[in-house]
């Protein structure tokens, strides 16, 4: 038998350690409050909120499920049939029992979409971010990441975890990018990580510009448009379809999750490349597959937008509504090239509270997003329109963001 050890006085007394540090978020007003919420099927924006005082209807404004394909039928039929058929579950990881025909399918499918020459499917964005970065990085030998301060904290991990050297340029700042690859020599691997539409800005890469200095300084492109696929280019095939430089881009990574509102990532790429991160990648090799329910779902939805201009249309007459609507007020919003609105707070308790009161005095969802989403005193509001939102829900938004702008801001500056 193992000998019975008395604890020590001087152990860690780690549940005090916990509250202690969850104390300082609430304080600062840093700590996460979820909303108890239930969506229902074709009904989006509208969803259930279970309140202290009961279930209530809200509407909801900062999903990213932007073209509500979460709802379509088709998609949802996908799911069913392919539950019945295939079962709940994949059956493990992709090498040893958990490759489906659909996986196939879906990367295919997705190649097909960027004009790749393969594709590979991962259980999340983040998964497929991390996982790919770190194994390309790692696995090339001497590289050097080069990554733009605002990318998307999985793209960030993957990099700090290959230990390769890496620089971060300020915002789109091309200039600081130069400057960092020219002290490289021009045979040293290098990897130039950005994002098409940023999430919490609204704003666009330059990339047709980052290609350009990625080409003169031999360097891999690595492109998240996440935020961009469905909604841009053609047939939903993302911000550098649009900009015609989808064929200049080495890894495009893009997930299920947001406009296709399913769930689930993939990058594309060269052959040799996909095939290399299949290979060696650990988040792909050690991690369960996607259930045949959200393949199913995510090759529907993928086909479903392919033919949906009408659809994106509708998206983009309800977001310049909003901004319209939005420049007659003295709400501090960015008005953005894309469909995200920021609305910019600018400090956490207030950004907390203020969404506190939409939520309770106007039955209008949005979570706050503060600190580390967003720099500190850069604290916001992220709002996402869709199709489905009607007018009289984007007028019932401005004047309550107008209202409570006047109540928060301005009476106290007065």
């Amino acid at each position: 038998m193992f000998p019975i050890k008395t604890a020590r006085l001087s152990s860690m007394p780690y549940d005090n350690f916990f509250e202690q540090e969850l104390s300082i978020l609430k304080t600062e007003g840093r700590y996460r409050v979820f909303a108890d919420l239930e969506r229902h099927a074709h009904k989006a924006p509208i969803a259930s909120w279970y309140s202290k005082d009961g279930k209530k209807p809200v509407v909801v404004w900062c999903s990213n499920d932007y073209l509500g394909m979460s709802h379509h039928p088709l998609v949802i039929e996908a799911a069913t049939k392919a539950a019945t058929t295939y079962g709940a579950g994949s059956g493990g990881t992709r090498n040893i029992s958990g490759t489906g025909h659909l996986h196939v399918e879906l990367e295919n499918t997705v190649a097909k979409l960027h004009e790749k020459e393969a594709g590979l499917v991962f259980t999340s964005g983040y998964v497929a971010n991390e996982a790919t970065l770190c194994t390309l990085a790692k696995g090339l030998p001497n590289c050097v990441a080069f990554c733009d301060e605002r990318i998307h904290a999985s793209m960030i991990q993957g990099i700090s975890h290959s230990r390769v050297p890496k620089h971060i340029f300020s915002h789109n700042n091309l200039e600081q990018l130069r400057q960092q690859l020219d002290s490289y020599p021009l045979n040293q691997p290098k990897i130039i990580a950005f994002v098409s539409v940023y999430s919490m800005e609204g704003d666009f890469a330059p990339i047709e510009a980052i290609c350009d200095l990625a080409k003169e300084y031999n360097a891999l492109t690595y492109l998240d448009e996440v935020h961009a696929v469905g909604i841009y280019g053609k047939g939903g095939a993302g911000l550098a379809n649009a900009l015609g430089q989808s064929h200049r881009i080495d890894i495009i990574q893009a997930n299920f999750a947001k406009a296709y509102g399913v769930i689930g990532g993939y990058i594309t790429g060269s052959k040799s490349l996909v095939d290399y991160v299949r290979s060696f990648a650990s988040g792909f090799i050690f991690t369960t597959s996607l259930p045949p329910m959200v393949t199913s779902a995510a090759i529907s939805s993928i086909n479903v937008l392919q033919q949906a201009d009408d659809l994106r249309q509708k998206l983009w007459s309800n977001v310049n509504l909003l901004k319209n609507l939005l420049s007659k007020t003295k709400v501090n919003y960015h008005h953005t090239p894309s469909h995200i609105v920021p609305v910019v707070i600018g400090n956490a308790k207030i950004c907390k509270d203020f969404t506190d009161t939409l939520l309770h005095d106007f039955g209008i969802y949005v979570q706050p997003i503060n600190y580390p989403t967003v720099p500190r005193g850069q604290e916001r509001l992220r709002l996402t329109v869709t199709p489905f939102h009607n007018e009289e829900m984007i007028k019932d938004m401005t004047n309550a963001l107008a209202l409570l702008w006047e109540k928060f801001f301005m009476l106290k500056a007065g």
